[in-house]
């Protein structure tokens, strides 16, 4: 069963790629990620770090924002918008619209979740919600952002080559070829709840949005009053049709705060991203850590000095590693 989006010529001319990833959208399916446990290679260090801070405030965020399935209208995670902005917006949503909303999303549940439950005996409780938000994304998404950014930036260029070079049905077939397919001028996508059914784009084209986190199924939407999306996972090369799994886990990844502390987060993130990548080059070590080859040349330059890495060469090439010290601080650190 497969979700089939029509497209006409003009929907083919108006479809175009988001300027970036959505912090909030990414939020979102790193909370349906938590409540599963498929993908552990990609996902399972980033859930283990993400249990201790998933504190009791946060809890109805897990009740309305289901492992599979939508989530109530007034809780729409999926657009362009900043944290602020969004805990703002839900803040000053009138009540009669969440009740509303509300109704419509539990008519369809054989179960009705506490936090809904609250909600409709207390609808005031609307802004501590929406602070939830807010507190999630910066333990669950904020920390990881900069390396999230960095690694969209490497696949827009990517996407832009291509569609430049091959225009943009070469883009739509090779967006994730496992769960999306081109078959002109159909979009076909196997979604997680495998859904079926059509959707007519009738000239509004279609977005494509870059996502870490839903690095398999696509997501999507087609909104009466905006423009239809769906989403595509990142690829950190020309040859992939998504970022490797030891790739994204690496993205999602930090340094501990104590290490931090110690060394300052750059360098402290610079010396994780040389335990975990043993034998990375300069360059590599700057993708991993989410800085410039420069700046990662010198903090490896300052630990190698201070004997927690070492430095190999393979022909020309400059490959780093820790040492027995470094490994000694990074394990009295809890890494």
């Amino acid at each position: 069963m497969t979700l089939r989006i029509h497209f006409t010529a003009e929907d083919l001319a108006r479809t175009r790629l988001a300027s970036g990833v959505r912090p909030l959208l990414e939020l979102d399916i790193g909370i349906r990620l938590l409540q599963e446990r498929s993908h552990p290679v990609r996902f399972d260090a980033w859930r283990r770090r993400a249990a201790p801070r998933l504190q009791p405030q946060l809890a109805p965020l897990f009740d309305l924002i289901p492992a599979l399935g939508p989530s109530a209208d007034f809780l729409d995670l999926s657009r362009p918008e900043s944290p602020d902005d969004f805990r703002e917006r839900l803040s000053s949503t009138p009540t009669r619209r969440v009740a509303e909303d509300l109704e419509r999303w539990v008519s369809g549940l054989q179960h009705v979740p506490r936090a809904a439950r609250q909600l409709r005996q207390d609808t005031s409780l609307v802004p501590h919600l929406a602070q939830a938000v807010h507190t999630a994304h910066e333990m669950l998404v904020a920390p990881y952002w900069p390396r999230i950014e960095q690694l969209a930036s490497a696949d827009r260029t990517l996407r832009l080559r291509q569609l430049a070079e091959h225009g943009v049905e070469r883009l739509l077939s090779e967006l994730n070829p496992r769960y999306i397919t081109w078959s002109s001028p159909v979009l076909h996508l196997t979604t997680a709840s495998n859904r079926d059914g059509d959707i007519h784009l009738a000239g509004r084209g279609l977005l494509l949005v870059p996502t870490v986190f839903g690095a398999h199924y696509p997501a999507y939407d087609h909104p009466d009053d905006g423009q239809p999306w769906i989403t595509f996972p990142v690829r950190d090369s020309a040859h992939a049709t998504t970022a490797p799994a030891v790739v994204t886990a690496g993205t999602l990844s930090n340094a501990p705060s104590s290490l931090r502390a110690l060394l300052g987060r750059t360098r402290a993130t610079v010396l994780w991203v040389i335990a975990e990548h043993t034998g990375c080059t300069t360059t590599q070590l700057a993708t991993h850590a989410g800085i410039s080859p420069a700046s990662a040349s010198e903090h490896a330059s300052v630990l190698r000095k201070a004997g927690l890495t070492s430095l190999t060469r393979d022909g020309k090439t400059a490959r780093h590693a820790i040492s027995p010290s470094g490994r000694i601080l990074l394990n009295s650190a809890g890494v």
